[in-house]
Formats: C-alpha cells, sequence, structure tokens
C-alpha cells in the first residue's frame, strides 16, 4: 500500500498522530499540573477576598490584566517570576490575555492600600493621569452625605459629583480585598 494514494491509511495517520500530540501536549502536562503542590506560605483567600475574585472575573478585568509575571527583566518591577506552585491554589488560575494594564501577580505587595485601590477603582485617572482602565463608579454611592458606618473613599474633588462624597459598596471592597490578596510568596 502507498501511503499517498491510500486515504485510510492517510486519515488513519493523521488521527494517530492528532492523538499523540494532544496526549502529549495538552492531556499530560494537565495531570502533571494536578500533582502541583502549592507554595509554603500561600493563604487561603477570605470569603470576601473569593467574591472580590468572581467580580473581578465579571466584569472582564483579565481582559487587560494578566496575573502571571514573565522571569524576564522588563517584569521585574512587578515581582519575581511566577511558578506553577503560584496557581495550585487557583480553580481556574487567572492568568489574564494581555497586558494593556500592569500585571496584577503582586499587587497586594506593590501597593497595598485600600484608598489608592478604592480611588482608582472609582476612577483611575485620578490615580494614574495615562490611564486606559475604565472607571467603576457603579460599585460606588455618591451621597450628599455619608452614614457613620460607611467607607468613605477620598477622591480628589474633580472627580467627584459636586457637594457629595463618594462611598465604597461592599462590592467594591470585596473587589480590593481580592486584589489585596493577589501576592507572591518567597519561593524556599
Amino acid at each position: 500500500m502507498n501511503f499517498h494514494t491510500s486515504h485510510r491509511l492517510l486519515f488513519a495517520s493523521a488521527g494517530l498522530l492528532f492523538l499523540f500530540l494532544s496526549l502529549t501536549i495538552a492531556v499530560l502536562p494537565a495531570f502533571q499540573m494536578q500533582k502541583t503542590q502549592p507554595l509554603a506560605d500561600i493563604e487561603f483567600r477570605s470569603d470576601l477576598a473569593e467574591h472580590g475574585r468572581a467580580l473581578y472575573v465579571k466584569e472582564g478585568c483579565g481582559t487587560c490584566h494578566t496575573q502571571f509575571v514573565r522571569d524576564l527583566e522588563m517584569d521585574a518591577p512587578y515581582g519575581r517570576g511566577s511558578v506553577a506552585g503560584d496557581y495550585a491554589l487557583e480553580n481556574p488560575p487567572l492568568l489574564g490575555t494581555q497586558r494593556t494594564g500592569p500585571d496584577l501577580a503582586n499587587i497586594g505587595v506593590r501597593q497595598p492600600s485600600d484608598t489608592w485601590q478604592l480611588i482608582h477603582l472609582y476612577n483611575p485617572r485620578a490615580v494614574v493621569n495615562a490611564s486606559a482602565m475604565p472607571g467603576y463608579p457603579w460599585y460606588f454611592q455618591a451621597l450628599e452625605e455619608a452614614p457613620d458606618d460607611a467607607v468613605v473613599v477620598p477622591v480628589p474633588p474633580a472627580f467627584v459629583p459636586k457637594n457629595k462624597v463618594v462611598i465604597a459598596t461592599e462590592d467594591a471592597l470585596a473587589i480590593v480585598e481580592y486584589l489585596k490578596s493577589l501576592k507572591q510568596v518567597e519561593i524556599k
């Protein structure tokens, strides 16, 4: 039988090659990754941070922000290079698709301020003038007077409706809690 003239042999060979490549490139590495142990000092997230993670996914933040630091000199400001153990507790890991905004894998260490994160979430240009990120004002309330138990966000006056104060909702606090939970631990 000639390989080039036998359709059965050609399709069988292509099918076997596809099966072999699928197993070696996708299936076997996936099984190997399931055996990955988390790094020693990784902590489980609080329920509030998990709620923030769900909102992060809902808002599509991973479209512009990655959570995977490459082991390159240009990525050094974001943290150390990511390793598989960083994601052992993630289901699924939120690696992102591009870097329109900065990498967030270590944002909890780089920018731990609740105030900064809340202002940035309300209107990114209030803290980073050239930011391309959209604001998320629906996670806040603009009121004439803040209730006693409210978290008042000190947004610069140019970004707040006249005679109003900005109050963070529970969802805004959850997103910030999630961002603060994104910390790389030291590899031992």
